[in-house]
Order: C-alpha cells, then structure tokens, then sequence
C-alpha cells in the first residue's frame, strides 16, 4: 500500500504534513509569556469541547490543536469540517481574571483581530472580518468565508476556538461561498508558521486589552476591528432572536461589540446577537 493509500497514515497527503509540536513549544512556550501548554491530537470532534470539559482547574493559555476535527462547531449550532491537516483547528483557554466579565465580549472580536493581523504577516492574505466572528478571504473577485471564531464560558475562563481553511483546493470546499488561504494565494501555507502568527498575535492582543482592564477603545481593540471588519458600509440583513429580521447599513462598532445598523426610517439600531448577510459584497455576491 502507498501513502496516497492509507487515509490514516501521517503521511497520506506529503502535501500536508503533520505539526511539529515540539518546534511549536518551543516557539510559544517561554516563561512569562501567555501559552502555558501545548498539545495536539491526532483527531478529535471538537477542540472546544475538549477544553470546556477540562476547564475545571485548567491553566489559562493552554492551546489544544486537532489535525482534524469531525465535529467542530460554529456559531448557531453549525458545524465545521475539512479533510485532516487541511486548515487550523484549534481551541485556547483565557482565564481574563480582573477584567470586568461584561467586557468579556470582546474576546471573539479580539481573536479575529488577532488571527487578521497574524496571518496578514504570515500568509500575506488580507483577511476580512465579518461581524462577529467570520474570517473572510479574496478568491478571484468573490468574498468567502475561510475561518470562523466560536467563544463561550468555561470554569473560571472563557474557551475560544478557532476553524481557519489553510489548503483547501476548489475540488474539497464545503460550498460554493467557502474559501481558502491558498485558494486566495497565501505566500505560505505553512501551517506551523500559521499558527505561531496567530497565537503570537492573539497574545499581544490579549495583553493590550487586559492592560486597559477590557477597555476595548484603551487598548486600541475597537478602533482595529473597525478598520478590518468588511461588514461596516454595507447593507446588511440581520436575522434577529425570535424571528426577527433587521435590513439596514452597518455603520460602527459601539464600546460593548454591538454592530450598530442605520435603518431606512431613520434609526441607529445595535445588535448584539444575530446571523448577518451581506446584501452588498465584493462581485455582488452574498456572504
């Protein structure tokens, strides 16, 4: 049998390799610095639900990575998938201790800051944000979702988990509107050199804004998601809480995360919770 043979080898696809995790503590573990553990698993279902159900007694900045996950999770119950070794998959474990626990909701915000800057540095792919918590790519000249951020409660801490197509070909994407880094010509897939820009990014991220106390206009977070988030200037459709559907021109950020929508008769409505559509995207498209 041949590599290409065995779909359960670590080398049944030498175009994606398997993560060095020594290489990897050793260039994210330093005394003082925030990642306090690294592990990665061969599979498994979901690396947030993994770390939740450790999150009794767990150290904050410990990192969980999955070369492939079967069940990953997104927001609104959706699930994410992809062949092994294709993409990050991957959870953190924060524990923001002082900070105010309702500024807690920037931290999804954050990560996607975080993972735009650090893959603009590694990948040299200019990565939008979709409020609140997608990550977007250029593929031709189409808008697509490449990544997606899922937050939630934990212990004492909050678990963030992150889902990022790295390798993707056109042939393995789940849909139509889904993207890639290399589909978008990433400089480097590399998922090594990936991850340690990201996590490297989420962590000075993360010491900004718990130096400001969660402060997310302080630390300079507000003002950074607003220059990079792709939804601010478009009409956008809002699918609401019980049913309730919201058209209107997203128009700023406000200091609690709240996407702020401008409506045809006049109003300034913010919306803290909802699936957003893009009615009026790159090409037309929808996203």
């Amino acid at each position: 049998m041949t590599p290409s043979d065995a779909p359960h080898s670590r080398w049944s696809d030498l175009d994606r390799p398997p993560l060095n995790v020594p290489a990897l503590r050793r260039g994210l573990l330093r005394p003082g610095g925030l990642w306090t553990a690294l592990d990665v698993v061969e599979s498994t279902g979901s690396t947030n639900s993994d770390l939740a159900r450790r999150a009794e007694g767990l150290a904050g900045g410990t990192v969980l990575v999955a070369e492939e996950q079967t069940r990953g999770r997104g927001r609104l119950d959706r699930t994410w998938t992809a062949p092994a070794r294709s993409g990050l998959f991957f959870s953190v474990y924060l524990t923001p201790g002082e900070v105010p626990v309702e500024r807690w909701g920037w931290l999804p915000l954050l990560t996607g800051v975080a993972a735009a800057t650090g893959l603009a540095r590694a990948a040299g792919v200019d990565t939008g944000l979709k409020w609140p918590n997608d990550l977007l790519v250029t593929v031709g000249d189409e808008e697509r979702k490449a990544g997606g951020i899922l937050a939630e409660r934990a212990g004492d801490g909050v678990v963030i988990g992150m889902g990022l197509n790295v390798s993707l070909r056109a042939d393995e994407l789940p849909s139509p509107t889904a993207g890639s880094l290399a589909l978008a010509g990433a400089v480097s897939t590399d998922r090594e050199t990936l991850l340690r820009g990201v996590l490297r990014s989420l962590e000075h991220w993360y010491g900004r804004w718990r130096e400001a106390d969660g402060d997310a206009a302080a630390s300079g977070l507000q003002e950074a998601y607003a220059a990079g988030c792709a939804t601010l200037g478009r009409t956008v459709r809002a699918q609401l809480p019980g049913d309730r559907t919201l058209v209107g021109e997203a128009v700023a950020i406000d200091g609690d995360g709240r996407l702020l929508l401008s409506t045809p008769d006049g109003l300034q409505e913010p919306v803290s919770a909802g699936d957003i559509v893009h009615l009026r995207g790159i090409g037309g498209g929808l996203v």
